[in-house]
């Protein structure tokens, strides 16, 4: 059974950080991309960064620069640092297992975490 969880969200004033945790089993890490995406309220989900078995990543234009995607298979999990934040990052922010097709698509990942919220305060 695939499971991932997310964890780290919360409030925090723009300019902040935070850091996303997605635990995962190794076996996924070893194999697969894992993709962050987040929703906003009334907003469809959308594509946020991704790293695969061989450290690739690539980053939504939104959040080059100032977030960050990085893996730790001895710990089971992928990271997304993000820094300098805004109020329009606001959203659930969810890691998704990708199967086939390009990473941007939402339609390519078949695992998805609960999500975690993320407020940034203006």
């Amino acid at each position: 059974q695939v499971q991932l969880v997310e964890s780290g969200g919360g409030l925090v004033q723009a300019g902040g950080s935070l850091r996303l945790s997605c635990a995962a089993s190794v076996w996924i890490l070893r194999r697969f991309a894992i993709g962050w995406f987040r929703q906003a309220p009334g907003n469809g989900r959308e594509f946020v960064a991704v790293i695969d078995w061989n450290e690739y990543t690539d980053y939504a234009d939104s959040v080059k620069g100032r977030f960050f995607i990085s893996r730790d298979n001895d710990e089971n999990s992928v990271y997304l640092q993000m820094n300098s934040l805004k109020p329009e990052d606001t959203a659930v922010y969810y890691c998704a297992v990708h199967q086939v097709g390009g990473y941007h698509s939402i339609g390519s990942y078949n695992y998805w975490g609960q999500g975690a919220q993320v407020t940034v305060s203006s």
